[in-house]
């Protein structure tokens, strides 16, 4: 499922990116192949994104969960006024200044055992550690609050262990026996975590809510397949990408000196923006996939294109982040503060964007920063280099064994 390669594949005058997917060299902007769209133009992705009625989503084999047995779809591959509904509803769980109040203090308890431990042995391997910081913070705000941390993430760490998959070809380019591998890889995990977490919650919460997703589900009559699904995507969203963006942005403030001491004396709001501009450069979800149900037209350098019904489009955000139409002078170059064109936003499309924009862009950038600002305040060298392989379920980049002496 994964490929994989020693430290740093990347190092040139044009690019300062640390994970560059072998055989992933951008082609063209808009491109077609038998009956799949790549769109690497930012304006001709938002163009895709913003048609609400026209494309459905097909990512994260969205098309291949059963919808029936849910009472409402789930904000994962839930489209149009249903799905405007529910994340306007969860919003408020992930507005800025809920995070910053509600789930700042808990932020710094983590992190305080953190680096107390980190300075009692002396070292700190980075995903791993955050690993359990990002699933004990998105625990306590979906409501997953009754089994121990390291036992939940292990759960939902098990989830991702999936054959591989082809989306240009029918079934995914599975086998039936890899379809069966899937369900069982998956089922497991699934269980524990409906069992284990998910059911002692509804359980509890059905009799004194709290404020937390979960609470929020229950009042909205969602039923227990409702709160499963909902419960992996918060989870999984909230631990997965978060995981591999810490390491990975610790590892280009490890590597860059000047601006790893920018970072530690900056105020928060700098700090936020210089890690927009790390995720803008290495989204952790390298494409969106959507579905064309009516015809829709994309625009790029005003050239039209026509996408029919059927067709599935490639959104690649590591070539959209890097449109030099968007962020102009070395788009592959870590620039914080960069200008860019009107209208895009300094993290790209590295969150969505519009009604499909990830509402846990806020908690996902000040998590990060509660960690590494105080971790990279200390005295601490880099151990030993860390590896990168692939994920093909959510595209994105993994980041294993960096490992730093704290003094």
């Amino acid at each position: 499922m994964t490929q994989q390669h020693q430290g740093c594949p990347f190092h040139s005058a044009t690019s300062q990116r640390k994970a560059l997917k072998p055989g992933d060299t951008p082609t063209g902007r808009v491109t077609k192949r038998e009956s799949i769209w790549r769109i690497g133009s930012l304006a001709a992705a938002k163009d895709v994104l913003l048609a609400r009625h026209e494309t459905i989503q097909a990512g994260f084999t969205a098309e291949y969960i059963p919808r029936d047995a849910f009472r409402s779809h789930p904000i994962l591959i839930s489209d149009g006024p249903q799905h405007d509904e529910q994340r306007r509803k969860v919003a408020r769980f992930f507005a800025p200044r809920i995070v910053a109040t509600r789930y700042g203090t808990l932020m710094e308890t983590v992190v305080d055992k953190i680096l107390d431990e980190a300075k009692r042995t002396g070292t700190i391997t980075i995903d791993k550690v955050a690993l359990y910081y990002t699933v004990e913070v998105t625990a306590s705000i979906v409501g997953l609050t009754h089994a121990k941390v390291p036992a939940l993430a292990r759960r939902l760490e098990k989830f991702f262990r999936q054959p591989p998959l082809d989306r240009s070809k029918p079934r995914l380019g599975r086998t039936n026996r890899q379809w069966m591998a899937a369900a069982a890889n998956g089922l497991g995990p699934l269980v524990g975590l409906f069992v284990f977490d998910v059911l002692p919650a509804v359980r509890s919460r059905t009799k004194n809510p709290r404020q937390d997703v979960i609470s929020h589900l229950i009042e909205q009559d969602s039923n227990l397949a409702d709160i499963l699904v909902e419960c992996v995507t918060y989870g999984t969203a909230g631990m997965v990408t978060t995981r591999e963006f810490i390491t990975m942005a610790c590892w280009h403030l490890l590597d860059n000196d000047e601006l790893r001491q920018r970072y530690v004396a900056a105020e928060e709001d700098e700090r936020l923006g210089i890690l927009a501009e790390i995720i803008r450069l290495e989204p952790p979800v390298g494409h969106l996939y959507r579905r064309v149900t009516d015809n829709i037209t994309v625009t790029d350098d005003d050239e039209s294109y026509e996408l029919s019904p059927g067709e599935l489009v490639d959104l690649d955000i590591r070539q959209t982040n890097a449109d030099p139409d968007a962020f102009a002078d070395d788009p592959l170059q870590l620039r914080p503060g960069r200008d860019r064109a009107k209208g895009v936003q300094d993290v790209g499309l590295s969150f969505g964007f519009g009604a499909h924009g990830c509402p846990g862009q806020p908690l996902a950038l000040r998590e990060t920063d509660a960690l590494l600002h105080r971790l990279l305040s200390l005295e601490v060298a880099k151990r030993t280099e860390p590896t990168i392989s692939w994920d093909d379920l959510i595209e994105g980049y993994k980041v294993r064994g960096l490992t730093l002496d704290v003094r």
